[in-house]
């Protein structure tokens, strides 16, 4: 007979109480136009009568209980630890979440990166519980040198990839290909899923505007540093020293640095050319993609990426993409993009030029948009779907 499914679901900062309640009354989550694996993990369990115990970071403490689900904000202890306090507080946070799965008597544990080190899994193993790890960043940096450290955590890691866990969810290539390298092919069964996307948010972002004067250039996500802002603001610089006026960026987002790039965008007197919006609502994002002509992703290398959801939302809405190999949602989408080297700021800015002068090249990236565009809508590569298939396994 299967038995009753009780999964304990780990994540990093993300409103799982917001994706919860929005789930609850079947309503859209408003500050996100992706679907949120959170409120995934809540349709998956309710598909096979399991019950849930999800646990995120947050800046607030909140827990929501009901018969089916334990839904907690938990704050980061150490928020700002480093060195060897920040690996201390990932082994804190590995002993929590057992000690959290042992009072829930679960009998899966869905781990996701950021929660924990992931050498810490091989004790919920030891306590038979079945553990999932969901990596949606790469294991370790691309272009960067691995620390002694940090290849001391992989190497410790080693035998969850290889035997503890019962099935291995990532979101790229890229990161499938670095387990397979640290396990040496010896594995389970690694799958692939991508970010579950509202089609019926991008149905209403209307195509590139035909007017090529101003020639707007989209930025969106975290202002932060190693998100490559300040290499935007740098080619805004060149671009105006050359009497380049029209070219426009629309920064959008939210960050730790977003003050400081204001502060810098106001010194340099390129209000007019580099307009930082700051946060923006789904609906203002729709107006900000429809007035774009193309989306830049700068990440530098010693961002730990995963996937890149802007880049999928970039292709859905029908508009290239200039980025780096850092960002492992190109070798989906790579008709669509101008590739650059990491970290090139004149590469990039070449790059722009180029599509803004090359009306032809631009409409071929265009173009390509539309033919990749299918592959972020089958539901089979969902998250949720993986995991179902995974938990379905599990309960036979």
């Amino acid at each position: 007979m299967p038995k009753k499914l009780r999964i304990l679901y780990a994540v990093g900062p993300e409103n799982i109480i917001e994706a919860y309640k929005n789930w609850k009354q079947n309503e859209d989550t408003l500050s996100q136009v992706s679907l949120p694996y959170s409120r995934q993990f809540y349709e998956v369990c309710d598909s096979l009568n399991a019950t849930g115990y999800a646990i995120a970071q947050s800046q607030h403490k909140q827990i929501i209980k009901d018969q089916q689900f334990i839904v907690e904000h938990r704050l980061i202890p150490l928020e700002n630890a480093s060195g060897i306090l920040y690996h201390l507080r990932e082994i804190w946070c590995g002993l929590v979440l057992l000690s959290d799965a042992i009072r829930f008597r679960a009998n899966v544990a869905i781990i996701s990166s950021g929660t924990t080190h992931w050498f810490m899994l091989w004790l919920f193993s030891l306590f038979g519980i079945d553990v999932i790890p969901s990596l949606h960043c790469v294991l370790w940096h691309k272009y960067v040198s691995t620390s002694l450290i940090n290849k001391i955590q992989l190497a410790l890691s080693r035998n969850i990839f290889v035997s503890n866990a019962k099935a291995i969810l990532v979101v790229s290539h890229d990161i499938a290909q670095q387990v397979k390298q640290l396990t040496r092919g010896k594995h389970p069964k690694i799958l692939q899923f991508f970010p579950k996307f509202h089609k019926s948010y991008f149905v209403n972002i209307a195509p590139p505007p035909s007017k090529r004067s101003p020639f707007r250039v989209l930025f969106a996500g975290r202002i932060e540093e190693n998100k490559g802002v300040f290499d935007l603001l740098e080619i805004a610089k060149c671009l105006n020293s050359e009497a380049r006026t029209d070219i426009v960026f629309d920064i959008c987002g939210e960050g730790s640095v977003l003050e400081g790039l204001r502060v810098k965008v106001s010194q340099l007197q390129l209000e007019d050319s580099f307009i930082c919006h700051g946060y923006c609502t789904k609906q203002k994002m729709q107006e900000m993609f429809s007035q774009a002509h193309l989306v830049i992703v700068p990440t530098r290398k010693d961002f730990v990426e995963g996937f890149n959801r802007v880049v999928g939302e970039s292709i859905l809405c029908g508009r290239p993409v200039i980025t780096s190999a850092v960002c492992p949602a190109l070798s989906y989408v790579q008709e669509a993009v101008m590739e650059v080297p990491p970290d090139d700021v004149p590469a990039y800015k070449n790059a722009l030029v180029k599509l803004y002068s090359n009306h032809e090249l631009y409409e071929q990236k265009r173009l390509a948009c539309l033919q990749l565009q299918q592959q972020f809508y089958d539901q089979n590569k969902t998250w949720g779907s993986s995991l179902q298939s995974i938990l379905v396994a599990i309960d036979q």
